[in-house]
């Protein structure tokens, strides 16, 4: 329909003021214009006056250098009260080790390595080879036994040797120095005295002596570091080691002291004081053997009962070195070399294949389809077997070394309650009852290394109330298997037969 000229429509605007007349609406325009926008004004600075009217006049400047007056005052007073506070907190003193309290002894017998070697390799020369393996291992001296005869005493050349000749053992010290080892001499058993020589006979002891003296002082020049004797040999007396003393003197220094080392065979070692220090024994190191002699293989419990007996002994003032001593199941090999590495003192280790350097020979199958050869190496259980003590080994060396709580800190058994259920999983079958899980603790101010040993055949849980003041977390440092890796919580461990574990415990939500 067409539009009305009269009416508003599409394209006119009726409003105040316009004609609704034909003319009208052709005069009015289609869109109305917007105003004008206002002239954007131009930002200008503040003048000195107007920012100080706006931070509130004059006074401002001077508030404001007082309060960053105020600031770095506070700054130096807190700085000065946390020194205050660490300079005077209690801490615990740093004990200064020697070089033998911080050693791995390894006691060999080159006669030993003889057999281990390839063909027509010689004894000592194959110890030579291995010393650099060694002192990767963290070992740090060598205790050289079966080199002296033991019915014949040191005359002639003082050597008295009867492995090897003078020039290899001469080069093994030289090697052993080379590498960073000290090397220490079995005389154990050895007649020094020689026959016929008794104490009382004044003239013969006093040229005896010195023959003894001028024998010392020979291995002592090629390098020896010390010697080990036997509680039940005739040197261990006040006056022979005081005489020992003074010729390890003549060639020793604060850093590279000459040292004794008394094995102990018997129950109680009476302890040599020196008569000018009373507080000052004679001996600097005893070997010790955590299980006792025994011509048969000791069970757990027998082995557990040995353990725990070391554990609850009071140390005397000579530095303590452990070794096994009597026999016990390969199965608990690993669990023994825990105990050994975790202990106070410095461990001592005899010869042990698993940690010889040349590896196990691995079993080669070869099969042959047509043109297609296929060759594969399988690892034997003896090859496993030494892979793990290795392993083991230098974890537990390292450890060791870095660690200020297993070096010198404080010891303290922790009794385990054996009334506790030996294992949850085999409740329904009677059993005899199995030894009680070990566990003591070794600590350095705040840092806390739990060791735990289960010398049973049987899975054995924690108590979760077994001690309510240790902290119920950590992180595993080391474990017999090798298998057991970050954080744990004691509530829930559970250890499995023959198994020993090092954990290193810290509060619930930090990992100090």
């Amino acid at each position: 329909m067409p539009l009305n000229a009269g009416d508003t429509g599409y394209g006119s605007v009726a409003g105040p003021g316009l004609s609704s007349t034909v003319g009208g609406s052709e005069s009015a325009p289609l869109l109305i214009p917007e105003d004008e926008p206002e002239p954007i004004q131009q930002w200008q600075p503040l003048s000195k006056e107007e920012l100080q009217l706006a931070a509130g006049g004059p006074g401002w400047k001077k508030v404001r250098c007082y309060l960053v007056l105020l600031f770095w005052l506070a700054w130096l007073a807190m700085l000065a009260i946390a020194i205050a506070i660490i300079t005077m907190s209690p801490r615990p003193v740093v004990t200064p080790l020697k070089w033998w309290q911080k050693s791995l002894f390894y006691q060999v017998e080159p006669e030993l390595t003889l057999e281990k070697q390839a063909e027509g390799s010689r004894g000592i020369n194959a110890l030579c080879d291995e010393l650099p393996y060694l002192k990767s291992l963290g070992i740090g001296a060598l205790i050289l036994q079966g080199l002296f005869d033991k019915k014949a005493y040191p005359t002639n050349n003082a050597t008295g040797e009867k492995i090897g000749t003078l020039p290899q053992i001469q080069h093994l010290l030289a090697e052993s120095n080379k590498a960073d080892l000290k090397v220490l001499l079995n005389v154990c058993e050895v007649d020094l005295l020689g026959p016929g020589d008794e104490a009382g006979n004044a003239s013969k002891t006093s040229g005896v002596s010195g023959t003894i003296h001028h024998a010392l002082r020979f291995w002592l020049q090629q390098g020896a570091a010390g010697f080990e004797i036997c509680d039940t040999d005739a040197a261990y007396s006040e006056k022979t080691l005081l005489e020992w003393k003074g010729v390890f003197k003549e060639f020793g220094s604060e850093e590279e002291e000459r040292i004794v080392v008394v094995k102990q065979t018997s129950g109680v070692l009476p302890l040599l004081k020196n008569p000018s220090h009373s507080n000052v024994t004679v001996v600097d190191v005893v070997l010790k053997s955590i299980l006792p002699t025994s011509e048969h293989l000791l069970s757990s419990k027998e082995v557990a009962a040995a353990i725990e007996t070391q554990l609850q002994t009071k140390e005397e003032d000579s530095w303590p070195s452990w070794t096994v001593g009597g026999k016990a199941s390969r199965d608990l090999k690993n669990l023994l070399l825990v105990l050994m590495m975790t202990l106070p003192g410095s461990p001592a280790f005899s010869y042990d294949e698993d940690l010889n350097q040349t590896p196990s020979v691995s079993l080669k199958v070869n099969s042959s389809h047509g043109d297609t050869n296929i060759s594969l190496d399988v690892i034997t259980n003896e090859e496993k077997n030494r892979r793990l003590a290795v392993a083991l080994f230098t974890s537990l060396s390292h450890s060791r070394a870095r660690e200020e709580a297993l070096q010198f800190g404080s010891f303290t058994f922790l009794p385990f309650n054996s009334s506790s259920s030996s294992s949850s999983f085999n409740s329904t079958l009677p059993s005899p009852p199995s030894p009680p899980i070990l566990a003591f603790l070794r600590s350095w101010g705040c840092v806390h290394f739990l060791i735990l040993l289960n010398v049973g055949p049987e899975l054995r849980p924690l108590d979760p109330a077994w001690s309510p003041s240790l902290p119920k977390a950590g992180v595993f440092v080391s474990s017999t298997r090798m298998d057991r890796l970050g954080a744990t919580s004691l509530e829930a461990l559970v250890l499995r037969p023959h198994e020993a574990i090092v954990i290193k415990l810290f509060e619930a939500g930090s990992y100090s």
